[in-house]
């Protein structure tokens, strides 16, 4: 039964490209606990160290987001999850650490002894509603990031009785992964805590993809064995209904089984992927009933955008070769399906494709387009996800038809 009334669009539940908002946070059960046990780890004086990992679009911002919310409202933690894209100096991210640490305080009881412990570095602004800012000098941020254990026991003495230790999340490390100072800078960082004999409540929480973690290695390769890695799958069909459905509830809207089942199975459990998909399928629908017909052109849109946003900057600049692009596109026009192997695409080709055929799958793998298919055997071969296959498949088409 489809619901009466019309539903504005001006608000959509889903938020491509952003962390997930709390109330629509699903699933990651046992991640979230692993997580939770670390905090409570560091609030009895145990420094804890982890990098949370997993491939692009998994979640790994919102699940590092949700889990900083329910440690911040059980226990008496102050969480601070930071953003350094573009960061690759030690003293930029101590700013970035340091600033956001005093707007978190803004409007808190404990404001005020934060800004008497940053004193001189405090600057008044009034941009966009931001009333504060760090403004400290690079000789005094350089002197900031050799100090930082000490600064970190003196702020938490000033917070006594309204917060109990420090869970520091470090997002978007891209840039710092390169940086042999870093590297550094974090395995000193661990060796001051870990030696001294008063103990420091702090659960460090870094966030990136595994080739991050392994370029710190690469730069202080001590850090190999300092982390405690937890990597993120993905959604299973379960927690990817959950999410579709407590979205779409959210503002009213009804979807079909038949519809609903057409989202999970193109979203493939990256929340990346459902959110693209939710927001499209969400704004084309007009009578807040969603069936198969709203649903199939809401994923060929998500698709469109996807393409553009992800695969399009990733892919098509990797593989300038013309050979390489018509191979793509010889894969979607001859297999109805998302898995295709080696032999069945070798007799599409001609014989200058055929030379570089070898050399096009490896560097799709690497790419992440395509990934081995094992239930198959050897040289057989699957897109990642369906929303990827679907996008190149709409590129055939409009290529067939100029």
């Amino acid at each position: 039964m489809q619901n009466s009334g019309y539903i504005t669009k001006d608000y959509s539940p889903f938020q491509p490209g952003q962390p997930v908002a709390v109330e629509f946070f699903v699933g990651r059960k046992k991640e979230v606990e692993e997580l939770l046990a670390k905090v409570r780890s560091a609030l009895r004086g145990r420094l804890e160290v982890a990098f949370l990992t997993g491939e692009r679009g998994i979640g790994k911002s919102s699940l590092a987001a949700f889990v900083r919310y329910i440690a911040q409202r059980e226990y008496k933690i102050l969480g601070l999850h930071t953003f350094h894209g573009g960061v690759t100096s030690l003293e930029e991210f101590v700013r970035r650490v340091f600033d956001r640490l005093l707007k978190e305080s803004l409007g808190t009881e404990w404001e005020e002894r934060v800004r008497s412990f940053f004193g001189k570095y405090i600057r008044q602004v009034s941009l966009f509603g931001i009333s504060v800012e760090f403004d400290a000098p690079e000789r005094d941020l350089r002197r900031l990031a050799h100090d930082f254990v000490p600064s970190i026991r003196n702020l938490l003495k000033r917070l006594q009785g309204t917060k109990q230790g420090l869970f520091l999340i470090l997002d978007d490390i891209n840039g710092l992964s390169t940086s042999e100072a870093f590297a550094n800078w974090l395995k000193s960082l661990i060796d001051e805590i870990a030696t001294s004999p008063e103990p420091l409540p702090l659960f460090l929480l870094l966030v990136g993809l595994e080739q991050r973690r392994q370029s710190l290695i690469q730069r202080q390769a001590s850090l190999a064995r300092v982390f405690s890695i937890l990597d993120i799958p993905s959604w299973s069909e379960t927690e990817s209904k959950e999410f579709f459905q407590r979205c779409f509830h959210k503002v009213g809207v009804t979807i079909s089984e038949e519809a609903l089942q057409l989202l999970v199975q193109y979203a493939g459990g990256f929340p990346v992927l459902a959110h693209e998909i939710g927001d499209a399928v969400f704004k084309i629908d007009q009578d807040n009933y969603i069936d198969r017909q709203d649903a199939l052109k809401g994923i060929i849109q998500a698709a469109e955008v996807v393409g553009r946003k992800y695969l399009e900057p990733q892919v098509f600049q990797a593989i300038q070769s013309e050979r390489y692009r018509t191979i793509l596109k010889k894969i979607t026009r001859t297999f109805s399906g998302i898995e295709f192997t080696r032999a069945q695409l070798q007799k599409q080709l001609n014989e200058e494709e055929k030379k570089v055929l070898d050399n096009f799958l490896r560097r799709m793998r690497e790419l992440g387009v395509i990934e081995g298919d094992p239930t198959h055997g050897r040289g057989a071969y699957r897109f990642t996800n369906r929303l990827h296959y679907l996008y190149f498949y709409l590129i055939t088409l409009r290529s067939k038809k100029k």
